[in-house]
């Protein structure tokens, strides 16, 4: 039995800030408590919970995750794989603390099922983070962390901030996604261009080596992009991204641009997610999957609101599919939906 429906009118009465401080705090609350964690893994439990997936030398029980931006401390890790994911990216995460832009940073767009935020990567710091992972055992649910720099380093110095978050999070996690694609940091789209690309990843694949030497362990390294980029923009930044022999590519970030939207918030500043990102994330996803030709892996993030979206992504040669958005206009068992309806992946 599905409850959302009943308690979504309910919920849209918080701001989006106050019914996410909300969920996580129930469900970093659920996960503490291994009896209430327990039963939401039954209640979560899909009739299907496959296919597994290898990607980048790692076994997912499923090929879908939750996108970065959901649990940016990992606060809430432990009730969130309770609901049937089969990876969760936490973050992003920057080595020192910071706030993020000012309030009011998320807006719901509810006449296109869509999101406008613009919160600024708000982290507590690397060290916080890394501290709600210390007791985590491996060998459970796949776990990614998604990095990125501190507002105030200097874009020419980037490679100051992503490379000691590789080596403080390669042992506490399974993968890392450099996120160079956020539309919220100023500037930080310009390390997606191949000069500045190739100058960050550099670093980052030579302290990714040292990590696997070190740790035993693989610990591949994703690079996640904006959907705004022109052709020639997205022809260079995945040659970087090959060149510098990063694992994989996630697309996208959230968009700029304003599709048809209806609602009267359309004109806030920041990214926009959701149902307008669904056909133009695909239609990128399939584009970048025929550049790279099967050199590397694509992650599609963007978009997914029902089962159909997901399928999509994987039938435009996705290996993995991460959705957040359609978790606010669909609740958490679209999780168990989505698996339920028999996901196809290309082998």
């Amino acid at each position: 039995m599905n409850l959302y429906p009943a308690l979504r009118p309910l919920i849209y009465k918080l701001s989006p800030k106050q019914a996410h401080e909300l969920t996580i705090s129930l469900l970093r609350l659920a996960g503490a408590i291994p009896p209430v964690r327990g039963l939401l893994k039954l209640y979560f439990k899909p009739v299907q919970p496959g296919p597994q997936v290898k990607v980048a030398g790692i076994t997912f029980t499923n090929p879908l995750g939750l996108a970065a931006g959901y649990d940016k401390d990992a606060l809430a890790w432990r009730g969130l794989e309770s609901l049937g994911f089969g990876h969760l990216e936490l973050g992003t995460v920057t080595p020192l603390p910071q706030p993020g832009n000012p309030e009011p940073r998320m807006f719901r767009l509810v006449e296109d099922k869509a999101v406008i935020n613009r919160m600024g990567f708000p982290s507590r710091g690397a060290e916080f983070t890394a501290r709600q992972l210390k007791n985590r055992k491996s060998g459970g649910l796949v776990i990614g962390m998604n990095i990125g720099k501190n507002k105030d380093t200097a874009l020419e110095e980037a490679e100051k901030d992503y490379v000691p978050l590789v080596y403080r999070f390669a042992p506490l996690v399974d993968y890392l996604a450099v996120n160079v694609s956020s539309p919220n940091t100023p500037g930080l789209r310009k390390l997606q261009e191949a000069g500045m690309l190739e100058k960050l990843l550099k670093p980052v694949a030579e302290e990714r080596d040292r990590q696997i030497s070190r740790l035993g362990k693989a610990v591949p390294v994703f690079v996640k992009l904006a959907p705004d980029l022109e052709e020639t923009q997205l022809d260079s930044a995945l040659q970087a991204i090959v060149d510098t022999g990063m694992d994989g590519v996630i697309i996208s970030n959230t968009t700029i641009s304003r599709p048809m939207l209806k609602s009267n918030l359309a004109g806030e500043t920041g990214g926009l997610s959701g149902a307008p990102l669904t056909e133009l994330n695909t239609r990128l996803v399939k584009i970048s999957v025929q550049k790279l030709n099967g050199r590397l892996p694509v992650i599609a993030s963007g978009g997914v609101m029902n089962a159909a979206d997901a399928q999509a992504k994987l039938d435009a040669g996705a290996a993995l599919v991460q959705l957040y958005t359609g978790l606010i206009y669909a609740g958490p068992g679209l999780v168990k939906e989505i698996l339920n309806s028999g996901l196809n992946v290309r082998q």
